[in-house]
């Protein structure tokens, strides 16, 4: 394989370049390349009639179409193929490009070595995209010109042309947009390491992936762990640079954020100072609070003051679709927590909700513990709604573990009926909270896409309440 640090003297024009997969990452990859001469093939194995929005972003290119499957003659007679996040790399049209040695590249990978300015990465099995939101803030705060980007759902090729020297960009990092990077960010920060996508990816595989984010540092940078969570503590020995930890505990050696008595401290080059209180935070829950912390440790390795730290935190309520207030329907209020797809994530959601919940979940499974989550959610709900291709499973989980709470578990076929179930069983008071335990793809082309859908079933129960009754 060239080595990717080779890239920014390769010249486009006229190569014959694949790329494989058009979703986010593939459209902002073809415009990229088209628009520097290459002559770009798009392989997917999605039929036409099944890409049409994206093949819209890209009509005023001139592109050649392989679609309906990944042609291995597309992919493997290629100068160059790049990879879009989430296409397994063990299908046949790729495996057989590497072993032709046809070069394999990524849209971070490609960025990573291209951006003028510093950049910030952030992974972790959760918090991630709230992590990246709040760092972004606290840089924009701190004065500084800020682009953020990568999974939290924007492309970045198409951004680089407007980032200058000073532009910090702060990106979130998905283990699969790891699997061919060749260089880690100036500050790389690793939240946690659950089990997650066990689907796919060993759990052995899965870590090695995570830790790839760090794996290429040198010693001019930084890295940022989680010390409350046993496996990103490990990466410790992994660091070549500076390192920073986040934990709530009480106390911390070296570098890094803490909390004392219900306040976020910095301690830093053997100084301690407050930031904020917890307090302050307008996030619902413990989860939200790691969040906080890991911000606040990330945005002080970039030089950010403790003000505009704590200017960030007092005023940031969070992102779609993660424990999103969508509306108020007869007296329950409803929350879309889409971008919970594990157990995990589902847990974390229930535990920000003093008020009695009823629990919305479904999609497709990725063969994660059920066990915890099941018993949780049987003690804390009111009712619980299954939907999508795990709802039998879901519910076989919830009926091993069912308690003496004669918790009512009810079963639909997709969320519009699910949405329409949990609103029957509403009463004022109740959060009806969304929040999936698994993916959207037996549906949803991602979790965004889930957590607009209920965003709409929710305003169209809010009109339906408003409209006068008839007599």
């Amino acid at each position: 394989m060239i080595d990717l640090r080779q890239l920014e003297q390769l010249d486009f024009s006229g190569k014959k370049v694949t790329v494989v997969g058009l979703g986010i990452e593939g459209v902002d990859l073809v415009r990229y390349l088209s628009r520097r001469g290459a002559k770009v093939t798009i392989s997917d194995s999605k039929p036409k009639s099944a890409l049409a929005d994206r093949l819209e972003d890209v009509r005023d290119l001139r592109v050649s179409l392989s679609l309906g499957k990944n042609d291995g003659k597309a992919v493997t007679k290629a100068d160059a193929v790049f990879v879009s996040q989430g296409v397994p790399l063990e299908l046949p049209a790729i495996t057989g490009a590497r072993e032709q040695g046809v070069p394999l590249y990524s849209m971070v990978g490609l960025f990573l070595e291209l951006s003028p300015g510093p950049v910030i990465g952030i992974t972790g099995s959760s918090g991630k995209t709230t992590t990246t939101a709040l760092v972004a803030e606290m840089l924009r705060d701190d004065q500084r010109d800020v682009f953020m980007g990568g999974n939290i759902g924007v492309g970045l090729l198409d951004h680089l042309e407007d980032l200058r020297p000073y532009t910090w960009s702060v990106l979130e990092v998905s283990h699969t947009q790891l699997q061919l990077t060749q260089r880690s960010p100036h500050i790389a920060a690793v939240l946690n390491i659950t089990p997650n996508h066990l689907d796919r990816f060993s759990w052995e595989d899965y870590k090695l992936l995570k830790s790839n984010l760090i794996r290429y540092q040198e010693a001019g940078d930084i890295a940022v762990l989680g010390y409350d969570d046993e496996e990103s503590r490990k990466l410790g020995d992994l660091v070549h640079g500076d390192l920073v930890w986040f934990t709530t505990g009480p106390s911390l050696k070296g570098k890094g954020v803490f909390v004392r008595n219900g306040i976020a401290m910095a301690r830093w080059n053997g100084r301690e100072e407050p930031l904020f209180s917890l307090s302050s935070l307008l996030l619902r829950g413990e989860h939200n609070q790691q969040n906080a912390l890991a911000a606040a440790a990330i945005a002080l390795a970039a030089g950010v003051s403790p003000d505009a730290v704590a200017c960030a935190i007092g005023r940031f309520r969070g992102v779609q679709h993660r424990l999103e207030y969508v509306g108020e329907v007869n007296g329950a209020s409803y929350y879309n927590d889409s971008i919970a797809t594990t157990p995990e994530r589902t847990l974390a959601g229930l535990r920000s909700f003093e008020e009695p919940v009823l629990l919305v979940m479904g999609g497709r499974d990725k063969k994660l513990p059920l066990q915890e989550m099941a018993r949780e959610a049987l003690s804390r709900c009111r009712g619980i709604v299954l939907f999508g291709e795990a709802g039998q499973l879901l519910k076989e989980a919830l009926l091993r573990e069912k308690n003496k709470r004669d918790v009512p578990i009810v079963r639909k076929s997709d969320l519009d009926q699910a949405v329409r179930a949990a609103a029957e069983m509403a009463q004022p008071g109740d959060v009806v909270l969304l929040s999936p335990a698994c993916t959207s793809y037996d549906a949803y082309e991602n979790f965004e896409r889930r957590g607009e859908h209920f965003r709409v079933l929710v305003s169209q129960l809010a009109e339906k309440e408003a409209r006068p009754s008839r007599r």
